[in-house]
Order: C-alpha cells, then sequence, then structure tokens
C-alpha cells in the first residue's frame, strides 16, 4: 500500500473540504495523499462497518484494509465535475469495493469502477438488495469455513483424551434419556474445579466421586466414558458452534 503512516502517529483531524489535500495528491503529493488518507481512515471505516454490518479493526478485519486501498483509489478517480463531494464518491468506492470483495469470495464478478454512478448494460449497480445478498453469501460461506475449522480443533482435542471423531457416532447414547443424563453429568464436570483438574490431568472420569453425586451408576459412566468426555470438552473449551449444536 503507497500510504502507509506510523500507526502511533496522532490522526488528521479530517477536513470538512478535503479538495485541497485531493488536488494536491493526484499531482503527485505523497505527503498529501498520507494526510488525506490518514485523516480519513475513521470514515472509510464507518462505511466498511456499514456494509458488513459489524465494527471493523484495522489490522484485524480485510475489510478494513479493502476500504483504505478504496479510499486510495477514490483520490485517484475523483472527478469534481461529476457532480459528486470527494466522499460521497469516496464513500460508493469502497461500498463498492467491499461488494467485490464479497463477490469474489463467492466466485462471482468484480464491478468496474467506471459503473459507480450508474447502471451498466449488464446491470452492475449497486443497490441494498445486491449489497445485502454478498455480504449475506460471504457470511455464510464464512460460517462455514469457521464452523469445519472448529471440527478440525475438537478433533485434535479428541485425541489427547483417546477419542475419535469417528466413534462418537458408535458412543453416543440411542435413548434419549440416556443422552440427557450424559449431559447432565457433563455439566457438573465442567462445572467443578476439581473434576476438570482430575480429567484433564488423567484423561479420565473421577468415576467414584461422581457416581456418588450424579444419579448414574459407575457401570453406565463407564460405558458412556468417551460420549461424557466429547460433551464435557464443548462444554470447557473455546467451541462457539459445537456448543450451540448441542441440546443442552
Amino acid at each position: 500500500m503507497g500510504f502507509l503512516f506510523d500507526k502511533k502517529e496522532k490522526p488528521i483531524r479530517p477536513q470538512a473540504n478535503p479538495d485541497n489535500l485531493v488536488n494536491k495528491a493526484k499531482l503527485g503529493d505523497q505527503q498529501a495523499r498520507e494526510d488525506l488518507i490518514r485523516g480519513f481512515t475513521p470514515f472509510a471505516l464507518r462505511v466498511a462497518a456499514g456494509v458488513c454490518g459489524h465494527y471493523i479493526r484495522l489490522g484485524a478485519d480485510d475489510e478494513g484494509s479493502i476500504a483504505l486501498l478504496a479510499l486510495n483509489e477514490a483520490v485517484d478517480a475523483f472527478d469534481r465535475t461529476r457532480g459528486l463531494s470527494f466522499l460521497a464518491f469516496s464513500e460508493t468506492v469502497i461500498k463498492r469495493r467491499l461488494v467485490d470483495y464479497y463477490r469474489k469470495e463467492s466466485g462471482r464478478r468484480e464491478i468496474p469502477l467506471t459503473s459507480l454512478e450508474e447502471e451498466d448494460e449488464e446491470g452492475n449497480v449497486l443497490n441494498p438488495v445486491e449489497r445485502d445478498q454478498a455480504v449475506r453469501a460471504h457470511a455464510i460461506s464464512q460460517e462455514a469455513e469457521e464452523r469445519r475449522e472448529e471440527v478440525v480443533r475438537y478433533g485434535e482435542i479428541l485425541k489427547d483424551y483417546g477419542v475419535s471423531l469417528s466413534e462418537l457416532a458408535e458412543a453416543c447414547p440411542r435413548h434419549e434419556d440416556a443422552r440427557q443424563n450424559a449431559r447432565d453429568v457433563a455439566r457438573v464436570v465442567a462445572g467443578n474445579p476439581e473434576y476438570l483438574d482430575y480429567l484433564r490431568q488423567r484423561r479420565e472420569l473421577p468415576l467414584k466421586s461422581l457416581s456418588e453425586e450424579v444419579r448414574v451408576s459407575r457401570k453406565t459412566l463407564e460405558r458412556q466414558r468417551k460420549y461424557i468426555i466429547a460433551l464435557i470438552l464443548i462444554l470447557t473449551e473455546d467451541l462457539p458452534f459445537l456448543k450451540e449444536y448441542v441440546r443442552w
């Protein structure tokens, strides 16, 4: 990116009329470009947040970098003879580039810069319905990928306890009341620091203590050991999607 600046440097207060900086930047004044980008970074991030529907963290969210690149692009493409202010024009460019990003994520085609103000022959216009669809498609795709990654991570955690994902289908009790009993036991262990320490250190359930506390026999606890451990790990590890999946 051609407008990098020190993150510790105090941001320049945005000007109500940035035309002077825009003119200088278009003529090759790199300092003016950096001042403009730095001064209007909060504006660009607000626009990006409005498109994607959540707070944008610069350096952590791709949308933040895309917004700044789009702001830089707007400097070069801005033409005041079109009748738009620079802020209005740059807002459109930022939104358009974010939709491009979401489209690319879902395999769709980019929107050309020349169609920022009007519909082209193929109907490439930025409208709320299209934007929402693109954002929604990206969110669904991203969530699906995060779910897959979480399942893989869960499988790795299970291995440390001698359990595999393929075993869980067999280990799962067939009757709902038995599954509910297992969930109850898992909650008891997850809420007891001593039981959790025992499990983490020995990779086993504290069967003797549990059988005295819960309404499940030791024999049943032994038979459901892998399933109960799998539930405890969902409760106690950073596995938000699996937590939603299990009917607690």
